[in-house]
């Protein structure tokens, strides 16, 4: 025969356990963040190459292949805990950097230049 208490602490355990799964199920799942993959645009008017990427300020660059058309988009596969880069490219034979490209919560990123070679970058 179970005493009380224990068919107590049984039911409280149960809850417990229930109320815990419940949470699990409930609770939004919140991605870390970083980059996971994003496309380029080029609004530059000029074809782009040689895509690399290196952490805002400096480092290694890292080639990203690739290219893109006036007008076109490219999707790029890269995963990095980091926010900030600088993107470089290509752009109609000489070589741009679009600095300080923050690619956290973004899934597109528009490339320009103008005709003075200003870079800057919007984000989708």
């Amino acid at each position: 025969m179970i005493d009380s208490k224990a068919k107590g602490r049984e039911t409280m355990i149960r809850c417990l356990l229930v109320g815990l799964a419940m949470l699990g199920v409930a609770a939004p799942s919140f991605a870390a963040p970083g980059v996971n993959g994003f496309a380029i645009v080029n609004a530059t008017g000029k074809p782009l190459s040689s895509f690399a990427i290196r952490r805002s300020g400096g480092g290694d660059w890292h080639m990203l292949g690739g290219g893109a058309s006036p007008g076109a988009s490219t999707k790029i596969a890269y995963s990095d805990p980091d926010c900030g880069f600088d993107l470089r490219a290509s752009a109609g034979g000489s070589v741009t950097v679009w600095h300080g490209v923050n690619l956290c919560e973004t899934t597109s990123v528009t490339l320009h230049l103008d005709a003075s070679g200003t870079a800057w970058a919007d984000y989708d």
